[in-house]
C-alpha cells in the first residue's frame, strides 16, 4: 500500500493519519515504512536537538530510553548499482538493501520499531522532493546485533515528482523509530527512539529515453539511396508525456544480414524536435538503427534494427 504520511503536532503529541505497522499477514521482520517512519524521525529529532544543533547528526542512547538509538546503517545498495529510471505513466520500483548494526537491548523486530531507508535531493534540513519505499523492509537476523534487510523505492510519476529538476543526484538517508509503547495514533515525540542517519549512498535519477528508427525504401536495389529516420524522445516531468530530445547526437549503425554484430556508420545529430535524418548507399541487406549513448539526466536509448532487403 503506498503511504505518504502527515506528521502533525497536536497539544504536544503527533497524529499520524496513516503509519505503517506491521500486521500479522506480514512476513516476519517486516518493518512499518513507506514514509511514516521518516516523518517520524525527524519529528523526533527535531523535539531532541538542541536550539543550534544540526539535524543530521545522530549519537547513541540506551536503546530502553527516548531519544537516539544505539543503531547505524550500512552496505547501502540501490537497483544493483544501476540508475533509478523513471517514466511518465507506470510506477518504478527498485531494490533496496542495507545492513543494521545495533546494541544488542535496541529489538529491532519488536512490533512497534520502524526501519526505513528513502532517497533525497536539495538539502537534508529542507528537501526538494524525497522517495520512499511502498513495501515495509523486512530484516533477517545476522547476530544479536546485526541484521540485513531488503525493501524498495517506489516511484509514481505523477504523485511523486515534481518536474524535471528530479533528474539529478539524490542522496539515501535511514530512519529508524521506536515507538516505546505508545499509541500510534497520538505519538509524543519526546518518548520515541530514533536514528536519522545521512550519507548512505546516492544513485542518480533519470527520464527515461525512447529512440526509433525506419530505414526505406523496402525493398531498394543495390547502389540506391537509403533514408534512415528516427525520433528520439525522454520523458518529460512537466507534462508527463514524452518530448524530442534535441541536439543530441545518436549513432547510425549497421547489421549485416547473419551476422550478430553492429558497426557505427556515422554519427548525426537530432533536430529541434528530436528527429534524426541521414541517407546511405544500399550494398547488401541488413538492419540499421540509431543508438543515444545517454547523459547524466536520460539513460541510452537503442532502436531495434529495421531490416532492408537489397535487390
Amino acid at each position: 500500500m503506498r503511504i505518504r504520511a502527515t506528521v502533525a503536532a497536536v497539544s504536544g503529541a503527533l497524529a499520524l493519519s496513516a503509519l505503517a505497522l506491521p500486521s500479522a499477514a506480514q512476513a516476519d521482520g517486516a518493518h512499518g515504512s513507506t514514509g511514516s517512519t521518516a516523518e517520524l524521525a525527524r519529528a523526533a529529532q527535531s523535539a531532541a536537538a538542541p536550539s543550534g544543533a544540526k539535524t543530521g547528526a545522530r549519537s547513541a542512547a540506551a536503546a530502553a530510553e527516548p531519544g537516539p538509538l544505539d543503531l547505524t546503517f550500512s552496505k547501502f545498495t540501490i537497483n544493483g548499482g544501476k540508475p533509478l529510471v523513471v517514466g511518465t505513466t507506470y510506477t518504478k520500483r527498485v531494490p533496496t538493501s542495507f545492513t543494521v548494526t545495533h546494541a544488542a537491548d535496541v529489538d529491532i523486530f519488536a512490533e512497534d520499531f520502524m526501519l526505513e531507508v528513502g532517497l533525497y535531493r536539495g538539502s537534508f534540513d529542507n528537501p526538494a522532493n524525497e522517495f520512499y519505499g511502498d513495501d515495509t523492509p523486512v530484516c533477517k537476523k545476522v547476530s544479536a546485533t546485526v541484521a540485513t534487510c531488503k525493501g524498495n523505492i517506489a516511484v509514481y510519476p505523477e504523485f511523486d515528482l515534481f518536474g524535471n529538476a528530479d533528474a539529478t543526484k539524490w542522496k539515501a538517508v535511514g530512519y529508524a523509530v521506536a515507538l516505546n509503547g505508545q499509541d500510534p495514533d497520538t505519538v509524543d515525540p519526546d518518548e520515541i527512539g530514533f536514528v536519522v542517519q545521512d550519507n548512505l549512498g546516492t544513485t542518480l535519477v533519470q527520464r527515461a529515453s525512447k529512440q526509433t528508427v525506419n530505414a526505406s525504401p523496402e525493398p531498394v536495389k543495390k547502389g540506391k539511396t537509403i533514408t534512415v529516420t528516427g525520433w528520439l524522445s525522454r520523458a518529460n516531468w512537466d507534462d508527463f508525456k514524452y518530448h524530442g530530445y534535441t541536439n543530441q547526437p545518436v549513432k547510425l549503425q549497421f547489421r549485416k544480414k547473419g551476422s550478430s554484430t553492429y558497426t557505427t556508420v556515422k554519427t548525426v545529430r537530432t533536430n529541434n524536435k528530436g528527429d534524426a535524418k541521414t541517407t546511405v548507399k544500399a550494398t547488401v541487406d541488413g538492419y540499421w538503427r540509431y543508438s543515444f549513448a545517454g547523459t547524466s539526466t536520460t539513460p541510452a536509448a537503442t532502436a531495434t534494427g529495421d531490416y532492408v532487403d537489397v535487390k
